[in-house]
């Protein structure tokens, strides 16, 4: 007979006392039995807030409490409830006060002094940089859609590329840090905190523009510096539709006696919650690790292979779809795969074995809107956020194929392409895309890369090309879980412009290809054993949430044929929902702009607008944030404005701007 599931108690804020006074706010599921025998914990910390209520904290707190672990969601400082003000993004404050919280539940009446950490995203992040300092209590790490190198695998920089989502999610910060914490728990203080976080939250898009090479403002959190010191076991997880892709096969190569890595279909999403499907049990494994490392249960957590990953199979581009067509694969150990490599044959084929290898050169000089069917880096949605019909943008690129192939070519790893080029400037960005051609010429992207070649030796010493002069350059792409069928095509293309997702340096370089030196290295899935990953039970948990108006939201890009000037525009408006839990009213609404002349790099103009709506009866807080950026040959030019209202009546205004000299981008 089952055993009927434990019972527990939700504490709905603790204070959490700080060794500088502030104090930090906690959401507690406690299970009943912690009066009788101790307990472990899982901590999680980031400044999405633990008000209102979410859908992912209730779909797994109390699943982890009626197995018997405590569950503790912190607003870390100066978000939700708790005091102060944030400093930036995982600082050394932040890490700090996270190993004080860390000690402070070890040290609880009922729990048993061994604690987790576990986080999607930015509570991803410092619960692997937490572990490298090493608490005492820290026993364990779960680790979703994170990083462990934040230059290069964040939403900032990519091999001295530029991302746009970074601007976007400068405005989103701004408008997260400028939310008001709940009267119910903090009582008449609440404006004075209010107007603390407005007065003092950062210039957040300044100062990550501030450093635009791998200085040692980005080496701080990335543990991927020395992952000798990352010593306490960890599942680190994501998604083939995130931008955070690389992490699982970086950790577990990094750290192959304590990662145990999984990638699946998914979006920027918890896995149980995540699109597309298959989505994956991810709370019932998440006891399972904590049982095991938090209590030492002999579960076989500790045995699960090293790398489980989707392949996807078939995966056409569309505007939207629910189900991704693949299937698992489990790899015991991770070894460095074995690579498949072409090149070009003298009919400019991609083949394996050429004959006879071409000779001559190609020049390289595309549109400056060619990339509008990226997708986006940071995907937060299934659908309009995906990369869609790869033609679009082969028309302003380089394109070469292979023959359809006779048997199916499974890849698993990190591409890379190697070429010989000049310029005819001193920076130069370049982006390559490997494309699964079908029979009927529909292209599915199957990975990118990007490359600033002021970066082509060193992200943290970038020097200027010698304009007209050889350089090999390697183009290291994102990896990938991938099945191209026989019948289908490979193609590669390359082009100097990815708009919007990389913004382009100042110069309309033409790039010179020396195509007898291009060489595509991919990786292959190798031994392996096919495995089924169960689905959760419930695939929609219980809402927390209530809709009151639901909102539209859309992508769009237009193109001016008479000015010669691109747009793109995404956008959402009206949406607004009331809590359940705590009847908190939320809504947001937001408008992104770009522009770019297609023959001038200087054209590129950017605009983010936020409203940030937080109220209950007759209380409501309101923000409006608005950021700008655009540059000149030498500067980029950046703005940010925001008000404040209570119930109507403006409380605070700040306008701020800056113009930043470009550093080889």
């Amino acid at each position: 007979m089952a055993l009927a599931p434990r019972r527990f108690t939700v504490i709905e804020n603790e204070w959490i006392p700080l060794k500088d006074g502030a104090h930090l706010a906690a959401r507690i599921w406690l299970p009943d039995e912690a009066d009788k025998v101790l307990v472990p914990a899982v901590f999680e910390f980031h400044p999405y807030r633990k008000r209102p209520a979410s859908r992912r904290d209730e779909s797994m707190y109390p699943a982890f409490a009626a197995a018997g672990i405590a569950g503790l969601h912190v607003d870390i400082r100066g978000s939700g409830e708790s005091d102060g003000a944030i400093d930036g993004e995982y600082t050394p404050l932040e890490l700090a006060n996270a190993t004080e919280v860390i000690a402070w539940i070890a040290a609880q009446s009922w729990c048993n002094g061994k604690v987790g950490m576990m986080g999607l995203s930015w509570s991803g992040f410092n619960a692997l940089q937490v572990a490298v300092m090493k608490p005492p209590a820290l026993k364990a790490v779960i680790s979703v859609a994170s990083s462990v190198d934040r230059y290069n695998d964040d939403i900032h920089y990519k091999n001295g590329v530029q991302l746009l989502d970074r601007f976007s999610w400068a405005t989103i910060m701004l408008s997260i840090m400028s939310q008001a914490p709940d009267p119910e728990i903090v009582g008449e203080r609440w404006q004075s905190m209010w107007l603390e976080r407005l007065e003092n939250e950062p210039f957040f898009i300044r100062d990550w523009l501030c450093h635009q090479r791998r200085d040692e403002f980005w080496k701080h959190g990335s543990i991927c510096e020395n992952f000798d010191d990352f010593t306490v076991p960890a599942l680190v997880i994501a998604g083939w539709y995130d931008g955070y892709r690389n992490t699982p096969l970086k950790a577990v190569e990094g750290v192959p006696g304590k990662v145990k890595s999984l990638i699946g279909p998914w979006v920027h999403e918890w896995p149980h919650l995540a699109h597309p499907r298959p989505r994956m049990d991810f709370v019932t494994e998440a006891v399972n690790w904590w049982s095991h490392w938090l209590r030492d249960e002999p579960n076989g957590a500790a045995d699960i292979s090293q790398v489980r990953a989707f392949i996807l199979d078939g995966a056409r581009p569309m505007v939207k779809f629910d189900h991704a067509p693949g299937y698992w694969i489990a790899k015991k150990k991770w070894h460095a795969p074995e690579i498949r490599v072409f090149s070009l044959d003298a009919s400019c084929k991609l083949t394996t074995t050429p004959s006879r290898g071409i000779s001559g050169r190609a020049l390289l000089r595309s549109p400056l809107d060619t990339g509008t069917a990226a997708g986006h880096w940071y995907v937060t949605s299934a659908g309009l956020e995906f990369p869609g019909d790869q033609r679009i943008d082969d028309g302003g690129s380089l394109v070469y194929e292979s023959s359809a192939l006779d048997e199916e070519l499974v890849l698993l790893g990190v591409p890379s392409l190697q070429l010989v080029l000049s310029s005819d400037a001193p920076v130069a960005n370049i982006a390559v895309r490997i494309i699964d051609t079908y029979p009927d010429g529909t292209e599915a992207r199957v990975s990118f890369g990007l490359l600033n070649l002021a970066h082509r030796n060193s992200n943290e010493a970038p020097s200027p090309l010698i304009t007209g002069r050889d350089e090999r350059v390697t183009i290291s792409l994102d990896a990938c879980g991938y099945r191209i069928a026989p019948g289908h095509k490979i193609r590669i293309a390359l082009s100097t412009a990815y708009w919007p997702m990389m913004l382009p340096p100042p110069y309309d370089a033409t790039l010179n290809l020396d195509l007898s030196s291009l060489t595509l290295s991919l990786p292959l899935l190798g031994d392996h054993e096919r495995i089924g990953l169960p689905e959760p039970a419930n695939f929609d948990p219980v809402p927390v949430s209530e809709t009151i108006t639901p909102g539209e939201s859309g992508r769009c890009i237009e193109r001016d044929l008479e000015k010669g000037v691109t747009h793109y525009r995404k956008f959402s408006k009206g949406v607004r929902n009331r809590s359940l839990v705590d009847n908190l009213v939320t809504g947001g609404d937001f408008e992104e702009r770009w522009t770019i002349a297609v023959n001038n790099p200087l054209s590129i103009t950017g605009e983010c607008r936020r409203t940030s709506i937080l109220s209950r009866g007759a209380w409501e807080t309101m923000t409006h944030s608005v950021s700008t950026l655009s540059c000149t040959a030498t500067e980029w030019i950046i703005s940010e404005e925001i008000e404040a209202f209570h119930n109507g009546e403006k409380v605070f205004s700040r306008k701020r701007s800056e113009r930043i000299p470009r550093d080889f981008m």
